[in-house]
Protein backbone atom coordinates (compact mmCIF):
# COMPACT_ATOMS: atom_id res chain seq x y z
CA UNK A 1 0.00 0.00 0.00
CA UNK A 2 1.25 3.30 -0.99
CA UNK A 3 2.39 5.68 1.95
CA UNK A 4 0.17 8.95 1.58
CA UNK A 5 1.91 12.38 2.27
CA UNK A 6 0.05 15.93 2.75
CA UNK A 7 2.59 18.94 2.05
CA UNK A 8 1.53 22.21 2.85
CA UNK A 9 3.77 24.91 1.56
CA UNK A 10 4.96 24.57 -2.33
CA UNK A 11 7.59 27.01 -2.36
CA UNK A 12 10.84 25.85 -3.59
CA UNK A 13 11.30 23.65 -0.19
CA UNK A 14 7.70 22.21 -0.08
CA UNK A 15 8.08 21.30 -3.84
CA UNK A 16 11.11 19.76 -4.22
CA UNK A 17 9.63 17.16 -1.29
CA UNK A 18 6.16 16.70 -3.47
CA UNK A 19 8.14 15.91 -6.73
CA UNK A 20 10.76 13.40 -4.65
CA UNK A 21 7.55 11.74 -2.95
CA UNK A 22 5.98 11.33 -5.83
CA UNK A 23 8.63 10.15 -8.10
CA UNK A 24 9.64 7.10 -4.89
CA UNK A 25 5.40 6.26 -5.96
CA UNK A 26 4.33 7.81 -2.49
CA UNK A 27 0.94 9.66 -2.78
CA UNK A 28 1.06 13.37 -2.19
CA UNK A 29 -1.74 15.96 -1.39
CA UNK A 30 -0.20 19.05 -2.11
CA UNK A 31 -1.48 22.14 -0.68
CA UNK A 32 -1.20 25.85 -1.10
CA UNK A 33 -3.17 29.29 -0.96
CA UNK A 34 -1.70 30.17 -4.13
CA UNK A 35 -3.57 29.18 -7.23
CA UNK A 36 -0.87 29.35 -9.41
CA UNK A 37 1.35 27.13 -6.88
CA UNK A 38 -1.61 24.64 -6.93
CA UNK A 39 -1.83 24.99 -10.81
CA UNK A 40 1.48 24.16 -10.99
CA UNK A 41 1.63 21.04 -9.02
CA UNK A 42 -1.99 19.83 -9.72
CA UNK A 43 -0.44 17.75 -13.08
CA UNK A 44 2.39 16.61 -10.46
CA UNK A 45 0.86 15.60 -7.37
CA UNK A 46 -1.79 12.88 -6.71
CA UNK A 47 -4.16 15.86 -5.48
CA UNK A 48 -3.24 19.47 -5.59
CA UNK A 49 -5.06 21.64 -3.22
CA UNK A 50 -5.83 25.68 -2.69
CA UNK A 51 -6.58 25.44 1.40
CA UNK A 52 -5.88 28.12 4.34
CA UNK A 53 -3.81 25.65 6.68
CA UNK A 54 -4.31 27.85 9.37
CA UNK A 55 -8.30 27.20 9.32
CA UNK A 56 -9.02 23.83 11.34
CA UNK A 57 -12.17 23.46 9.64
CA UNK A 58 -10.48 23.22 6.37
CA UNK A 59 -8.11 21.22 7.41
CA UNK A 60 -10.55 19.03 8.58
CA UNK A 61 -12.55 18.67 5.38
CA UNK A 62 -9.70 18.05 3.15
CA UNK A 63 -9.36 14.39 5.24
CA UNK A 64 -5.50 15.59 7.39
CA UNK A 65 -6.03 13.38 9.76
CA UNK A 66 -5.93 10.75 7.80
CA UNK A 67 -2.13 10.86 6.43
CA UNK A 68 0.60 9.17 7.84
CA UNK A 69 3.04 12.26 7.74
CA UNK A 70 2.29 15.93 7.19
CA UNK A 71 5.00 18.15 6.22
CA UNK A 72 4.76 22.06 6.67
CA UNK A 73 6.98 23.47 4.42
CA UNK A 74 5.74 27.34 4.68
CA UNK A 75 7.81 30.03 3.53
CA UNK A 76 8.16 33.17 5.26
CA UNK A 77 5.20 33.19 7.24
CA UNK A 78 6.40 32.15 10.70
CA UNK A 79 3.46 32.40 12.36
CA UNK A 80 1.08 30.85 9.72
CA UNK A 81 3.09 27.93 10.02
CA UNK A 82 3.21 27.74 13.95
CA UNK A 83 -0.75 28.34 13.74
CA UNK A 84 -1.42 25.31 11.48
CA UNK A 85 1.33 22.99 13.84
CA UNK A 86 -0.97 23.35 16.54
CA UNK A 87 -3.77 22.84 14.26
CA UNK A 88 -2.16 19.52 13.18
CA UNK A 89 -1.24 18.33 16.57
CA UNK A 90 -4.65 18.88 17.72
CA UNK A 91 -6.34 17.45 15.02
CA UNK A 92 -3.88 14.43 16.14
CA UNK A 93 -1.97 14.13 13.00
CA UNK A 94 0.47 10.95 13.25
CA UNK A 95 4.18 12.38 12.19
CA UNK A 96 4.35 16.04 11.64
CA UNK A 97 7.60 17.96 9.86
CA UNK A 98 8.10 21.31 10.01
CA UNK A 99 10.36 23.90 8.14
CA UNK A 100 12.14 26.14 10.24
CA UNK A 101 12.88 29.91 9.09
CA UNK A 102 15.91 30.19 11.85
CA UNK A 103 16.78 29.14 15.47
CA UNK A 104 13.78 30.86 17.29
CA UNK A 105 11.30 29.40 15.08
CA UNK A 106 12.60 26.02 15.49
CA UNK A 107 12.65 26.25 19.49
CA UNK A 108 9.18 27.30 19.20
CA UNK A 109 7.93 24.32 16.79
CA UNK A 110 9.87 21.39 18.88
CA UNK A 111 7.60 23.15 22.65
CA UNK A 112 4.36 22.34 20.17
CA UNK A 113 5.26 19.14 19.40
CA UNK A 114 6.16 19.17 16.22
CA UNK A 115 7.85 15.36 15.14
CA UNK A 116 10.38 16.62 13.22
CA UNK A 117 12.31 20.24 12.53
CA UNK A 118 14.57 20.63 9.52
CA UNK A 119 16.39 23.65 8.63
CA UNK A 120 17.52 23.77 4.54
CA UNK A 121 19.38 26.36 4.21
CA UNK A 122 21.71 25.45 7.98
CA UNK A 123 21.91 21.84 6.53
CA UNK A 124 23.37 22.83 3.71
CA UNK A 125 25.94 25.59 4.46
CA UNK A 126 26.86 23.01 7.31
CA UNK A 127 26.92 20.26 4.18
CA UNK A 128 28.94 22.42 2.04
CA UNK A 129 31.70 23.34 5.17
CA UNK A 130 32.18 19.77 5.49
CA UNK A 131 32.95 18.99 2.46
CA UNK A 132 35.42 21.74 1.82
CA UNK A 133 37.29 20.83 5.01
CA UNK A 134 37.28 17.19 4.76
CA UNK A 135 37.21 14.68 1.48
CA UNK A 136 35.28 11.97 4.07
CA UNK A 137 32.23 13.67 4.87
CA UNK A 138 30.04 13.07 1.89
CA UNK A 139 26.88 14.29 3.09
CA UNK A 140 25.36 15.47 6.70
CA UNK A 141 21.72 15.02 8.05
CA UNK A 142 20.45 17.04 11.21
CA UNK A 143 18.74 15.24 13.89
CA UNK A 144 18.18 17.83 16.24
CA UNK A 145 20.41 20.21 17.55
CA UNK A 146 23.51 18.08 18.64
CA UNK A 147 23.12 14.44 16.88
CA UNK A 148 23.14 13.62 12.77
CA UNK A 149 23.38 11.12 10.41
CA UNK A 150 26.91 11.86 7.83
CA UNK A 151 27.98 9.74 5.14
CA UNK A 152 31.85 9.06 5.57
CA UNK A 153 33.62 7.57 2.96
CA UNK A 154 36.21 4.84 4.09
CA UNK A 155 40.18 5.41 3.01
CA UNK A 156 43.34 3.53 3.62
CA UNK A 157 43.15 4.52 7.70
CA UNK A 158 40.35 2.31 8.39
CA UNK A 159 40.19 -0.13 5.35
CA UNK A 160 40.57 -3.99 6.10
CA UNK A 161 39.41 -3.90 9.50
CA UNK A 162 35.91 -5.17 10.91
CA UNK A 163 33.69 -2.97 12.86
CA UNK A 164 34.24 -4.63 15.68
CA UNK A 165 37.76 -4.54 15.44
CA UNK A 166 37.45 -0.60 14.43
CA UNK A 167 35.14 -0.55 17.80
CA UNK A 168 33.88 3.06 17.15
CA UNK A 169 30.77 2.53 19.39
CA UNK A 170 33.36 2.53 22.66
CA UNK A 171 36.04 4.66 21.41
CA UNK A 172 33.84 7.07 19.78
CA UNK A 173 29.95 6.39 21.17
CA UNK A 174 28.60 6.45 17.63
CA UNK A 175 27.04 3.69 15.23
CA UNK A 176 27.56 2.70 11.85
CA UNK A 177 24.07 1.78 11.04
CA UNK A 178 25.06 1.22 7.21
CA UNK A 179 27.09 1.05 4.20
CA UNK A 180 27.06 1.96 0.74
CA UNK A 181 29.37 -0.32 -1.65
CA UNK A 182 28.93 0.44 -5.24
CA UNK A 183 25.08 -0.01 -6.06
CA UNK A 184 25.08 -2.01 -2.73
CA UNK A 185 23.52 -0.65 0.00
CA UNK A 186 24.09 -2.76 3.89
CA UNK A 187 21.38 -2.10 6.40
CA UNK A 188 22.32 -2.43 9.65
CA UNK A 189 25.76 -4.06 8.97
CA UNK A 190 27.18 -6.72 11.52
CA UNK A 191 30.48 -6.68 13.41
CA UNK A 192 32.08 -9.00 11.70
CA UNK A 193 31.82 -7.10 8.61
CA UNK A 194 34.81 -5.50 7.31
CA UNK A 195 34.78 -1.83 6.25
CA UNK A 196 36.57 -1.44 2.37
CA UNK A 197 38.35 1.35 0.66
CA UNK A 198 35.78 3.75 -0.74
CA UNK A 199 32.95 2.32 1.43
CA UNK A 200 30.29 5.19 2.36
CA UNK A 201 29.67 4.51 5.80
CA UNK A 202 26.10 5.91 7.15
CA UNK A 203 27.15 6.68 10.51
CA UNK A 204 24.62 8.14 13.66
CA UNK A 205 25.56 9.81 17.06
CA UNK A 206 26.62 13.06 18.72
CA UNK A 207 28.19 16.03 16.46
CA UNK A 208 30.93 15.91 18.70
CA UNK A 209 31.70 12.06 18.49
CA UNK A 210 31.22 12.02 15.01
CA UNK A 211 33.90 15.01 14.25
CA UNK A 212 36.30 13.13 17.31
CA UNK A 213 36.13 10.02 14.86
CA UNK A 214 36.72 11.84 11.40
CA UNK A 215 39.42 13.78 12.64
CA UNK A 216 41.06 10.61 15.20
CA UNK A 217 40.30 8.08 12.57
CA UNK A 218 39.86 9.17 8.86
CA UNK A 219 42.08 11.80 9.14
CA UNK A 220 44.52 11.41 12.09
Amino acid sequence: MKKEFAVIGLGRFGGSIVRELMSQGAQVMAIDHSSERVDEFASIATQAVIADSTDESVLNSLGIRNFEHVIVAIGEDIQASILTTIILKEIGVQQITVKAQNDYHEKVLRKIGADFVVHPERDMGIRIANNMLSNTVLDYLELSDEHSIMELKANDAIAGYSIIDLDIRAKYGINIVGIKRGADIIVSPQASDKILLGDIMLVIGADVDINRFVKKALNG
